[in-house]
């Protein structure tokens, strides 16, 4: 049973408890109050002001399962904090453990600091579950799909367009060290797991697949540097950096390029493209 007046006292407390900054907002000169205001937080959550604020009224429907998803990280909540909304809504908490798409507080506050930054958090399984205003610009928006294709190491193998953005000198070795990361997760996670499944539809899928699957290849990882090919600026050379969770099995995926070359300066067009779209 929801606990309306816990729920909107929880609410409270924790919008008041984040500062602009910790979320990537801009503080500006004329804010009167501490926190963040509802319409900010309802902005974090992809879901109405209105909607909002009738959860901090104690008003309003009983939210979804996947509204309470969008308000936990929305709040950066921590995995206790975000149990404990669950049950404050009257639901049963998600399951902790490897394949939980909860994003840490300190991996979102890192992520919220790179507008200007092409960077990305992913699963074990390649999958995005954020992006960066400049991650979007720089290879589309990666978190729309759906099923198996969230997965880049499955749409490798079953949809043309996810080779687009690479060049075609690496597609060779992506090909090697998408099915190796495929094979060693599956063993690792056991065959119930949700690799062992990907591996499954592929090998029934893809001919591609099936071929370097056969050769038992383990322990290909991935490049420091990333050679893109992006539509509107051409080929791009960028870095890599990893920062791991290993405790939900994500990574923050930072692409840098070295000041003064034709690559950095191609980012910072890259940059404006965005901020054009984005306005």
């Amino acid at each position: 049973m929801i606990d309306r007046t816990g729920l909107a006292e929880f609410l409270r407390n924790r919008r008041g408890a984040l500062q602009p900054e910790d979320v990537g907002l801009p503080r500006g000169p004329r804010r009167r109050t501490d926190g963040l205001r509802r319409e900010e937080v309802a902005a974090l959550c992809h879901m109405s002001a209105d909607y909002y604020s009738r959860l901090e009224r104690g008003r309003g429907p009983q939210p979804s399962p996947q509204m309470l998803v969008s308000i936990a990280q929305g709040l950066h909540l921590s995995l206790d904090e975000r149990d404990h909304l669950f049950r404050l809504a009257g639901h049963n908490p998600p399951t902790r453990g490897v394949y939980s798409e909860h994003i840490s507080p300190g991996l979102l506050r890192v992520l919220d600091r790179l507008n200007d930054t092409p960077a990305e958090i992913v699963t074990e399984l390649g999958e995005t579950l954020r992006q960066s205003p400049m991650g979007v610009t720089l290879t589309g928006d990666s978190t729309r799909y759906t099923g198996p294709a969230r997965s880049i190491g499955f749409r490798w193998f079953t949809d043309p367009a996810a080779r687009e953005f690479y060049a075609p000198e690496e597609h060779a070795f992506l090909t090697r060290m998408y099915t190796a990361g495929l094979r060693e997760i599956a063993t690792l996670r056991g065959p119930d797991s949700r690799a062992a499944e990907l591996a499954d539809l592929l090998l029934a899928r893809s001919a591609e697949f099936r071929r370097v699957w056969d050769d038992h290849e383990i322990g290909i990882r991935p490049r420091d540097v990333k050679h893109f090919v992006h539509p509107e600026v051409g080929p791009l050379e960028l870095t890599c950096q990893r920062l791991v969770d290993p405790g939900q099995a994500h990574m923050l995926l930072v692409y840098t390029a070295v000041p003064g070359s034709e690559s950095y300066d191609k980012l910072q067009v890259l940059s404006v493209i965005g901020a054009q779209v984005l306005g």
